[in-house]
């Protein structure tokens, strides 16, 4: 029985996506601790944070997000899909840029980037911050 786009809608994770997950078991393996869904600064919430070292990382969903290689513009309701991206993505370059601005380091990945073992570049980056 096919859904209705409301219950299908319903089951989209804002949280503890499969590409969190995955990320956050590879650091974990690696004996790198860290917070999830963290707030920090005028409450925003990355989804992985290493507090002492002031490093947010962010797990961009590529339909949600905009990504360049795999966002599919919705066919129907356009209008409102198109704000909606536009608001997701403002509001993305705008925490970036307070969280910079606060001095963390801010590292954005795409959904897919996790599964080409993207993730030990986010790891050189935590390893660089902590030197």
């Amino acid at each position: 029985m096919a859904l209705t786009r409301s219950q299908n809608m319903s089951r989209i994770r804002s949280t503890n996506t499969r590409a969190e997950i995955r990320l956050r078991q590879a650091l974990w393996q690696k004996k790198l601790r860290y917070r999830s869904n963290f707030k920090i600064e005028n409450n925003i919430r990355p989804d992985i944070v290493f507090t002492k070292h002031k490093l947010a990382i962010f797990v961009d969903g590529c339909q949600w997000h905009g990504c360049p290689k795999h966002y599919v513009r919705p066919r129907t309701n356009t209008e409102f899909w198109g704000e909606k991206l536009k608001i997701n993505v403002e509001r993305d370059i705008l925490q970036t840029h307070q969280l910079k601005l606060s001095g963390w380091l801010v590292y954005r990945m795409w959904e897919h980037e996790r599964q080409k073992n993207k993730d030990a570049k986010c790891m050189a980056s935590f390893s660089s911050r902590c030197d």
